[in-house]
């Protein structure tokens, strides 16, 4: 006796590039793009997308989650400093104080449950992805015209694959999405940061060594918005403003992608 519905290879090859391309339809416009799908990043995704705005991550890897995953030196267990736990209780998420304003939480749980948030609530991903390069919008359109007056109005993407097809060999066309918002969630590099500061349309600093109770503080508090429709959230906003490095704690990567959200909610007028 059968067990499973008739349904063979056709059908499936089908409903794989139909789904794809309905997709892809649907978010060539959206009202933010996430570059980055680390803890920040699912996080302030997560909340856009509960307060009804259409949220996509570009993630170039094939998965979701960032340094989460390895947590501190790849031991699994990762460590929150208060009053990140209470974000984790928001999310039914486990773990264990070690010590005052102290807990440990397991990798896997943590990664898991802030991806599906962040699939429940309607965040579009789109992964194996990487962003290229920006679309800028003007006040002063046409030749000639001054891109020191711009504003993000969308990202180029291409398959993240082509880095590993040598120079010459792939020439593969990108294509464009547009969006009112875009959010650099790209850690340590801050790569969509890094395509405006070689245009020389903004400048970084170098971050600075480790200091963990400090640069919390710093990573949060300097969240938000770093070139007129770009705001940095997570170990991003360390390269952009030159702040301390952060180490194996996570806590300032939830409250940082709650306050991105807070800081593009405003900015949408929401």
């Amino acid at each position: 006796m059968a067990i499973f519905s008739p349904v063979g290879e056709k059908e499936i090859t089908r409903a794989i590039v139909n789904e794809w391309s309905r997709f892809m339809d649907e978010y060539t416009e959206s009202d933010v793009i996430i570059v980055g799908g680390g803890p920040a990043g699912l996080i302030c995704a997560h909340d856009l997308a509960k307060a009804g705005v259409k949220t996509l991550i570009i993630e170039r890897n094939p998965h979701l989650g960032g340094g989460f995953w390895t947590g501190g030196y790849f031991m699994a267990p990762l460590t929150y400093r208060s009053p990140a736990d209470k974000i984790l209780d928001e999310f039914n998420i486990p773990y264990r104080k070690v010590e005052k304003g102290l807990c440990v939480s397991p990798a896997p749980a943590n990664v898991s449950r802030f991806i599906s948030a962040a699939y429940e609530v309607g965040v579009g991903v789109l992964n194996c992805t990487t962003v290229y390069d920006v679309v800028l919008r003007g006040k002063t359109p046409g030749v000639g015209g001054d891109l020191q007056d711009a504003r993000m109005g969308g990202v180029v993407i291409n398959w993240t694959a082509l880095d590993y097809i040598p120079r010459g060999q792939n020439t593969l066309d990108p294509v464009c999405l547009e969006t009112k918002i875009v959010i650099d969630d790209t850690g340590h590099e801050a790569g969509v940061m890094q395509l405006l500061a070689k245009r020389d349309l903004m400048k970084l600093k170098k971050e600075q060594p480790m200091w963990i109770e400090r640069s919390e503080e710093e990573i949060v508090e300097y969240t938000g918005e770093v070139y007129p429709g770009l705001v940095a959230i997570g170990m991003s906003v360390a390269s952009f403003h030159g702040l301390t490095r952060m180490g194996p704690t996570f806590g300032a990567m939830l409250l940082s992608g709650r306050r991105g959200a807070e800081v593009t909610l405003k900015l949408l007028g929401k």
